[in-house]
């Protein structure tokens, strides 16, 4: 594992030389070519992400470039992509987060000022692959000084922590309320804690007992620490009667808001943990999806809940932007950590998903790209 105070300069982009169609790097695979992907035909475990040679390379479009991928980002979302529990049309390249260099570039990325060459981090849909094409909409310049592992690492688990943290609540927790975070010492929630703390609300955090190392960095006001789930990326919560901690922390106020990314064994410590008119955001399924339950449920404290997703947060390039700037500012600022814990080769992308869901990683899993 290691742990990156990063110090960022400027990123300035040339005017590209712009040729008939499109710029492309030397020795770029084309249309008609093949190349490395982590590929699902069929939904199941993780031995349903299969490694192909044979994958058609994307076709570039207007308004896109073709990246050549150096890291994907192994994130929760897509285990649950390649369970089917988010359904997508098959066959898929897995993964939704990347980084690399522009390999290619349509006409009209070129007048944006994007040039081959320029390293850059995005999200979108197949980056379990060397290629992978991308709106120039989506793209991130990589800021002098950080590595592509670094700040792939930035795009999925840094934006949803900062939608969270700052939009997903509603506004409904002000500065100097509580603030209750399943699953700090995990990759997205060491984000999700360290920026609840830079909005100025207090934060109770939950983790593992073999993680409380990570966890006690973070900067969180109070940590409970649970028994392990062996085999399991969650904590026990039946270890610890977490409501009680939470009302004894809160002098029996409760959390204006929760961020819960564990789902299925935390959704009645959550809304048992609100404060009247608190939030309960439930953003992930690590140990299985949210049953449905009854609205009254929340008539007691007036209770809101929402499930959010990143998508919706970042509708267009400007609150794209807008949200990135602010994460590579607190960067720069030295106030985040980002901690990358391992980068499993693409070849072994079954491995990679494994060590996910079995709860081994204390931050950003990787692919690195060959």
């Amino acid at each position: 594992m290691r742990i990156f105070f990063l110090s960022l300069g400027t990123c300035t982009s040339p005017n590209p030389l712009v040729l008939p169609n499109y710029s492309i790097e030397k020795n770029t695979p084309t249309t008609g070519h093949e190349l490395k992907a982590a590929v699902v035909r069929e939904v199941g475990d993780a031995h349903a992400l299969k490694v192909e040679t044979d994958f058609p390379t994307p076709e570039l479009k207007p308004g896109q470039v073709i990246v050549k991928n150096q890291y994907a980002g192994i994130n929760f979302i897509d285990t649950y992509h390649r369970k089917g529990l988010y359904p997508r049309d098959l066959p898929f390249v897995g993964g939704q987060e990347g980084g690399g260099t522009v390999a290619a570039v349509s006409d009209e990325a070129a007048a944006e000022g994007i040039k081959v060459g320029d390293a850059v981090a995005y999200s979108v849909f197949g980056s379990y692959a060397q290629y992978t094409a991308v709106p120039s909409a989506k793209l991130l310049p990589v800021p002098d000084g950080v590595g592509l592992d670094v700040a792939t690492s930035c795009v999925v688990q840094g934006l949803t922590a900062h939608y969270l943290t700052t939009s997903a609540h509603a506004d409904l927790i002000k500065p100097g309320e509580w603030c209750l975070i399943h699953g700090v010492a995990g990759g997205t929630c060491q984000w999700a804690a360290q920026m609840a703390k830079l909005r100025g609300f207090k934060v109770i955090g939950t983790c593992s007992k073999g993680k409380a190392d990570i966890a006690k960095s973070l900067g969180c006001d109070d940590l409970i620490v649970l028994d392990e789930v062996p085999g399991a990326s969650y904590e026990d919560y039946e270890s610890v009667d977490i409501v009680s901690r939470v009302m004894e922390v809160t002098e029996g106020k409760g959390c204006k808001a929760v961020i819960d990314g564990i789902g299925k064994s935390t959704v009645d410590i959550s809304i048992g943990s609100l404060a009247h008119r608190g939030i309960f955001v439930s953003f992930g399924n690590a140990s299985g999806a949210v049953p449905a339950f009854p609205v009254l449920r929340l008539i007691g404290k007036s209770a809101y809940v929402t499930r959010p997703k990143l998508l919706d947060y970042t509708v267009d390039r400007a609150e794209l932007v807008s949200r990135a700037d602010e994460i590579f500012g607190w960067l720069k600022a030295g106030k985040l950590n980002v901690c990358v814990d391992t980068a499993f080769p693409l070849d072994q992308a079954a491995e990679g998903h494994l060590y996910l869901e079995a709860g081994k990683s204390k931050g950003k899993v990787l692919y690195k790209i060959e």
